[in-house]
């Protein structure tokens, strides 16, 4: 979902060595514009969200950060719509969603 989004960044790969460059800006712009803004509301009213936008931005740009946290809202988004659960189930699963017990 994210590549279909644009929200994953280019690859260049020649052996062992691994170059990310900038988001593929593939699919619609108004709906990587909306999960952006929705990853910077989320990250200003929500405590988890905001603690995983700081702890991008101490390594990355901010503007990365961003990218990164609406990439997780749109993978939680497809999460919610293939279980038709609430979101915030889905979000308590976490990693586990998808893995056999």
């Amino acid at each position: 979902m994210g590549s279909y989004l644009g929200l994953i960044p280019e690859e260049e790969s020649s052996g062992s060595t691994r170059r990310l460059g900038q988001v593929s800006k593939q699919g619609s712009v108004l709906v990587r514009w909306l999960l952006v803004e929705a990853a910077v509301h989320a990250q200003r009213h929500d405590a988890s969200w905001h603690r995983q936008y700081l702890r991008l931005s101490m390594t990355k740009h901010h503007g990365v950060a961003k990218v990164a946290i609406a990439h997780k809202l749109a993978v939680g988004c497809i999460g919610c719509v293939r279980s038709g659960e609430d979101y915030s189930k889905v979000m308590e699963r976490g990693s586990q969603a998808g893995q056999s017990v």
